[in-house]
């Protein structure tokens, strides 16, 4: 299993009802013999399915031994009926034995109850200190009686208590006092519904999706940057964009070698320092000759990689950014750089110094060295404190690192506001990092390292995916107060008018593989999709972003329904979009939403069109038929859809001449039928503006069957196409001429 396999975009959806529980089938169920209903109760109130809809629309029942191994995960024993009937009785004590829940979420001018459990006959009192020491106001206990029970041999009593409906939106805290006991926790106020779209239902939008690193202008080194991007958006702006839509651009490894795929990153929360541009960090114009010398030479070993339009190589690029970043570091900064530096350290906090400490360990250690795993060297422990004390230059380098990311990338913002976009910069955000990840250490206690993040078998991959990346413990979560997953959003946010979520479906539930399962042997857990939403719209709120959830797939109606009532936009991709066995008339697409003719796991238009992506399978033997077949049904599909739009009139079908439509008519057609939906957002691939015709991502291979995330941007030639060339560009121009011309008439 490889990353690109994580991004298919086809997914399996929310479970129906249990049908029962299967019994013990496979190595994973081997030696397991429980009740099953005793079980199926414990699975249930831990939220674990016990069954899922499949791709094929029918029951499947999850394995006996995969819920004892899912539930282990969790930190529940249930490998004896013994052991489940002790979890089920703590599950119904735990909320007793605390006096406040571990977070409460809510949303704004709604009303909301608060338990709290005290001593019976304790007088109790519940206040909410509001965010960034603006006063306090107190709840209102509720006339509800509930009869004491005894909870660890003392009578405890369930008191409830209002919060005021009236709260501003943010993170507060709940503080309650009993006697002599107190308790603090979490309180969010979230937004009804987040609002930063809502202008877009007036003016539509646009915009361009690309894959930055592929982006390479004649300043680059080789690889795609934060000022290319910034460069993109003021060429795009000028035309009418209202923003750019990048792949994530979360950081990797330290050292060169790195992770090609970009949803397979070290963490969520930081960036690549792959993206910084040299030239822009102020303090290369105060090196000595030189080392500024030393800097030019670096990027002339590696500038000519610009001229290889068949692949690209992030490892000679990083090996060379990093010598030049080492020097224009330790270069003596000036007073106000240095504030600013500091600055940004103390709002980043101890998030940032513990990827600074992963980072400098992770250069002379193994992504599988016994200490990643090791409890003596967690973090806090004595043994990671050391490391960091002796670290301290190397920790400060990769906290430097992140610094020059967010300036960068501020400025890239502000190029394209500055261009007249609406939105400018929109990140994705991938769904997991690596087992091996910075994240996977340093938020090792809200993650389940037991176990993997997947999906089931579908119709394109019958083994289920593996995607290798430990989910979010949701119960541990909501004890951290749900800060880890603020800070992930607040940083990715900072200096972006807006964020695609890949597979949001995973903030309501996600596929956990235990270790050791096959892909196709796991069970979903429930996420409390009220207060990951909650906080998502929330953080996008403070940030004037939009936010965009990658929704594909099959699952129940309602959770669309209810993204959209939060505000959040889904995704309509064209080849999608059926209705019945036709393709989706274009006024039946959903208004909240950005709707586009591809997306990065299928081959650019030009390619799809061609059916380069059957020929390409079918060579790394990825069909489950014959070439020949996949092809003929392809090529149906494809006429359905292509007879929509000359029935629309974006094609003549043949010209006066008998001349059949060209390529590019087609694409530019495809794009226009697009611009007749409702949709708020519409997406144009910088793939397909060009002409490129290679796929990025192929799921099911590897990097040695093909170069996943690797294929620099090119032209119908296949050579490569520059930044600084767009502007003249005429198949670039007329594709987004045309679009913005039908969306403004």
């Amino acid at each position: 299993m490889t990353a690109s396999d994580q991004q298919h975009p086809q997914r399996t959806g929310m479970p129906t009802d249990p049908p029962g529980l299967s019994p013990a089938a496979g190595g994973a169920a081997a030696g397991v013999a429980v009740d099953p209903h005793l079980l199926q109760k414990l699975a249930d109130a831990h939220g674990v399915g016990t069954s899922f809809q499949g791709w094929d629309g029918l029951p499947h029942s999850v394995a006996e031994g995969t819920l004892v191994k899912v539930l282990a995960a969790l930190g529940v024993r249930a490998d004896t009926n013994q052991a489940i009937e002790a979890a089920l009785a703590e599950a119904e004590l735990a909320p007793w034995r605390r006096m406040l829940p571990p977070a409460v979420v809510i949303q704004q001018g709604e009303p909301a109850l608060v338990p709290v459990h005290v001593r019976d006959g304790a007088a109790v009192q519940l206040g909410i200190a509001l965010e960034g020491g603006a006063g306090s106001v107190d709840a209102v206990q509720e006339d509800v009686r509930e009869q004491p029970r005894e909870v660890d041999g003392v009578a405890t009593r369930r008191m409830t208590f209002a919060l005021p409906q009236d709260l501003p939106l943010g993170w507060h805290t709940l503080n309650a006092q009993a006697g002599g006991a107190s308790a603090s926790a979490t309180l969010v106020v979230t937004p009804r519904q987040l609002t930063t779209a809502q202008p877009l239902e007036q003016r539509r939008g646009w915009g361009l999706a690309t894959q930055l690193y592929s982006v390479r202008s004649r300043r680059s080194w080789g690889i795609g940057d934060f000022a290319d991007l910034a460069d993109l958006a003021a060429i795009s702006g000028e035309r009418g964009a209202d923003y750019v839509l990048v792949n994530p651009l979360h950081a990797a490894e330290p050292v060169p070698p790195v992770q090609p795929s970009p949803y397979s990153p070290s963490t969520r929360r930081f960036f690549n320092p792959l993206y910084i541009r040299i030239e822009a960090v102020p303090e290369l114009a105060y090196l000595k000759p030189r080392r500024r010398a030393v800097v030019e030479k670096l990027r002339e070993e590696v500038s000519g990689l610009n001229k290889d339009g068949a692949r690209l190589d992030r490892n000679a690029v990083y090996a060379a950014k990093l010598q030049a970043l080492e020097m224009l570091y330790h270069a003596r900064r000036s007073p106000a750089r240095q504030a600013a530096f500091d600055e940004f350290c103390r709002i980043s906090g101890q998030g940032l110094d513990d990827f600074a400490l992963w980072s400098a360990i992770r250069e002379d250690l193994a992504p599988d060295d016994p200490l990643w795993t090791d409890p003596a060297c967690a973090l806090g422990t004595p043994e990671a404190e050391a490391l960091r004390e002796k670290l301290g230059d190397r920790i400060g380098f990769h906290r430097w690192l992140q610094w020059i990311c967010d300036e960068q990338l501020e400025e890239a913002q502000r190029a394209a506001l500055r261009s007249g976009m609406r939105l400018g910069v929109v990140h994705d955000l991938a769904v997991g990092v690596d087992h091996s990840s910075a994240d996977a250490w340093t938020l090792r206690g809200v993650l389940a390292p037991a176990t993997s993040v997947g999906a089931p078998p579908d119709m394109y991959n019958q083994q289920g995916q593996d995607w290798g990346q430990p989910p979010w413990h949701p119960a541990r979560l909501a004890e951290a107060g749900y800060i880890p997953f603020r800070n992930m959003l607040a940083t990715v946010l900072r200096h972006a008018g807006g964020i695609r979520v890949d597979h949001i479906l995973g903030l309501f539930r996600l596929w956990w593989i235990p270790v050791g399962n096959a892909p196709g042997d796991g069970a979903y857990v429930r996420y409390d999709h009220e207060a990951l939403i909650g906080i998502l719209a929330l953080e996008a709120q403070r940030a004037g972003a939009v936010v965009i959830g990658e929704d594909l797939g099959t699952f129940e109606p309602w959770v669309r329904d209810y993204l959209a009532a939060r505000g959040i936009l889904g995704t309509s991709i064209l080849w999608f979009e059926y209705d019945g066995d036709s393709p989706l008339a274009p006024e039946k697409y959903r208004t909240q939403a950005l709707a586009s003719v591809n997306t990065h796991d299928l081959p650019p238009t030009a390619g799809y069109l061609a059916g380069d992506h059957v020929a390409l399978r079918s060579g790394l033997g990825l069909l489950e038929r014959s070439e020949a077949e996949e092809r003929a049904d392809h090529n149906a599909s494809l006429e359905k859809m292509l007879a929509l739009v000359r029935e629309r009139g974006y094609l003549p079908g043949t010209t006066a001449g008998g001349q059949a439509e060209t390529e590019e008519q087609t694409i530019e057609a495809l794009h226009l039928l697009l611009t007749q939906t409702p949709s708020v957002l519409l997406g144009v691939a910088l793939v397909d503006a060009v002409g490129e015709r290679r796929v990025q991502n192929q799921p099911g291979t590897t990097e040695a069957l093909y170069p996943n995330w690797q294929v620099p941007l090119g032209g119908p030639d296949g050579k490569p196409v520059f930044l600084d060339d767009l502007p003249g560009n005429q198949r670039f121009n007329t594709l987004l001429a045309a679009v913005e011309g039908a969306l403004r008439s």
